[in-house]
């Protein structure tokens, strides 16, 4: 038996080292030109990259060590938090990078594994939002019981609506999330019970006794309230990716993507149609709901334009820009969807239609998404025996 040889493990944490030194380089730019020039180095190292092979490499590194991969970019992520621990809103980019990444899970769950339409994210999202706001300021409920109970409660609403989405096919079951959306944001703006259109505070969140919000020091330098937040949402994108990930890799995923390819052939194997797409529709949301129910603590204020059918383009836009049914390429899609705007402040009244324009590109030339299907393997593939 031979000894693996560590040079995969090389490439993979140069790689790292890499790209959170580019990462701390972006967020730290403040001017117009130095983003644009960075994006010009972003675009010229890739090119260069492919062309020398040092991306098949990186590649071929990350398919031999998927779960070296993972752990590297968890670490990645941590360094990034802590190298802006004391700054509030570059910490608050990286929260919602994260919890819109997680919603993004969920819904390639249901777009990506089943083919179920699934439009009204951004309600669901909400939906684990506004249950955190109620459940937390009225009730004692530990707040980490609160988060599962608000993607649990998400999760049966999704039960009711996935009957007349399963009635209806194409672009009529899209009509139907779409038609739901628009009733959820209606229903919080006309109920003064949740806030009406002021919107409802959000008591932070309080783990073991320690409150998030109190933030803390170390060696006499304050840290900011949302380390603990930022530490937080990537504990729950990298637990809910585990779960999707071992998901896909079973005979679960198998069976969901049957259904999505051919629904046919399903029922010809015996896979009961409906019922599938019923897990994957109430499974999809629970996790959307989760994340909306720690991105309300987070804002600690959630209101109805939150959570509108706007926002629910967005979280669609970040699935198709990272490939559907592909869970690594939701963050950078979601860095280039939601950071890149906050940091290019001249596209903020042209982002939606930005965001039209690149994933209709995405889609008529690289329908796979961002990332490389290779890429894919990196956290998905188990290492070769």
């Amino acid at each position: 038996m031979t000894r693996p040889t560590r040079k995969p493990a090389l490439v993979l944490a140069l790689a790292s080292i890499a790209l959170t030194f580019y990462m701390w380089l972006f967020l730290h730019a403040e001017t117009q030109a130095g983003i644009a020039a960075l994006l010009a180095v972003a675009a010229i190292a890739v090119a260069l990259a492919r062309r020398t092979g040092i991306a098949a490499r990186i590649e071929a590194a990350g398919t031999g060590r998927p779960a070296l991969a993972r752990l590297l970019a968890a670490g990645s992520a941590l360094a990034l938090i802590a190298l802006f621990h004391d700054q509030h809103f570059v910490l608050l980019m990286i929260c919602v990078v994260l919890l819109y990444a997680t919603a993004g899970l969920g819904l390639t769950l249901q777009f990506g594994f089943s083919g179920v339409a699934n439009f009204a994210g951004a309600a669901f999202f909400g939906i684990g939002a506004y249950t955190t706001a109620v459940l937390a300021a009225h009730t004692g409920i530990p707040h980490l019981l609160i988060v599962v109970i608000s993607g649990l409660i998400a999760a049966v609403i999704g039960s009711v609506l996935i009957t007349p989405v399963l009635r209806t096919r194409g672009h009529y079951a899209a009509l139907v999330t779409i038609a739901f959306g628009i009733l959820f944001k209606t229903f919080i703006e006309v109920n003064d019970v949740l806030g009406g259109p002021q919107g409802l505070q959000v008591p932070g969140m309080e783990l073991f006794g320690y409150a998030f919000n109190d933030g803390f020091s170390i060696f006499g330098h304050e840290v900011s309230f949302y380390v603990s937040y930022a530490v937080l949402s990537l504990a729950v994108f990298g637990g809910i990716f585990l779960i999707v990930k071992a998901l896909e890799r079973s005979w679960i995923g198998l069976s969901m993507d049957v259904v999505r390819t051919d629904e046919t052939a399903a029922a010809t194997f015996g896979l009961h149609i409906a019922r599938w797409k019923v897990i994957a529709f109430m499974m999809g949301n629970f996790f959307i709901g989760i994340a909306g129910s720690v991105y309300g603590m987070v804002t600690s204020f959630v209101a109805p334009n939150n959570f509108t059918f706007a926002d629910s383009l967005l979280m669609l836009s970040i699935v198709i820009l990272g490939g559907l049914g592909n869970a690594v390429g939701l963050i950078p899609a979601a860095v280039i969807v939601l950071m890149l705007p906050e940091k290019l402040q001249f596209i903020q009244e042209y982002r939606f239609l930005l965001y039209a324009a690149l994933v209709i590109v995405i889609l008529l030339f690289r329908p796979d998404g961002l990332l490389p299907r290779k890429t894919r393997l990196f956290f998905s593939q188990e290492a070769p025996r």
